[in-house]
């Protein structure tokens, strides 16, 4: 893969390519060129970090994929994505996950019926938007409930089950391959950080090979059904949270995207220095 230099434009920052970006890869053209001299290393045997790395150009390009085509990935496609996973650090390397490939368009219907089913009975219990009884009555309830899920019926999946429940979305996304991520509680320290982790390289392996992905959370909604429970093989130690919806992409959407700033604190100096505030991003 050929590495590309930065070049910062206005119809790039549009693209999400701002100036900071260009000037995170000048300054590691500095650095470079200090080691060298520091070193006395040839530039010959230290990489050119005055572009973007293929690995890095997958960070920074992939977009989450919503919209696929019919026609599935071939296996071998697909094992190459599980190596991927397979290979993601872990702590302990205790590895606490195991995968489950779901292909057959009759499960995956049925999969999708189920769930839509769910977010609406969940929306007819919890959604007091719907009438002025409904925020009368429903309103205290449905606050209350969100205090103790906190992080599950935020805003934004709040909302995409009230969407799922009036017909306007899908669950899975029309994918015809779904990768099952199941975590082994056993696993060391905190196994959900390992998921991700095991997941994010995944769904990097799907983009650099030109397929597309995205990471569904809302599998948890067949896990209220009991018949799903035992279709899926899920009793301890073993829970279903996570799924990667993989296949080709119906629309281009790699590019970058606008990303919060982040003020980083470097401690460089001594335990009585205050750190150095350096603005990530634009």
């Amino acid at each position: 893969m050929q590495e590309k230099k930065i070049q910062v434009t206005d119809e790039s920052r549009i693209k999400g390519w701002d100036a900071d970006m260009a000037a995170i890869i000048d300054r590691s053209a500095e650095a470079l060129k200090q080691n060298q001299k520091s070193e006395g290393t040839t530039k010959a045997r230290v990489r050119d970090l005055t572009a973007w790395t293929p690995v890095e150009e997958v960070i920074l390009n992939r977009r989450s994929i919503r919209a696929f085509k019919s026609k599935p990935l071939p296996d071998f496609m697909i094992r190459r994505i599980l190596e991927a996973g397979r290979y993601a650090p872990s702590a302990g390397n205790a590895q606490p996950w195991k995968f489950a490939v779901i292909k057959s368009p009759e499960i995956l219907a049925a999969m999708e019926r189920d769930a839509v089913k769910m977010a609406k009975i969940l929306m007819f219990f919890l959604d007091y938007g719907r009438s002025k009884f409904r925020r009368i009555f429903l309103k205290p309830w449905t606050k209350l409930i969100i205090r103790f899920q906190v992080n599950q019926l935020h805003p934004v999946p709040f909302g995409l089950l009230r969407e799922i429940a009036k017909g306007n979305t899908l669950v899975f996304h029309g994918a015809p391959a779904l990768i099952l991520l199941y975590e082994d509680r056993r696993g060391v320290s905190n196994p959900a950080t390992d998921i991700g982790v095991c997941g994010q390289n995944m769904v990097l392996a799907a983009h650099s090979m030109g397929a597309g992905a995205c990471w569904i959370g809302l599998v948890k909604l067949l896990m209220y059904y009991p018949h799903w429970r035992k279709f899926f093989k899920i009793s301890f130690p073993y829970k279903l949270e996570n799924l990667i919806a993989v296949g080709w992409p119906k629309v281009k959407a790699d590019g970058p995207v606008p990303r919060e700033v982040q003020l980083v604190e470097w401690y460089e100096g001594g335990l009585g220095t205050p750190p150095r505030i350096e603005r990530q991003g634009a």
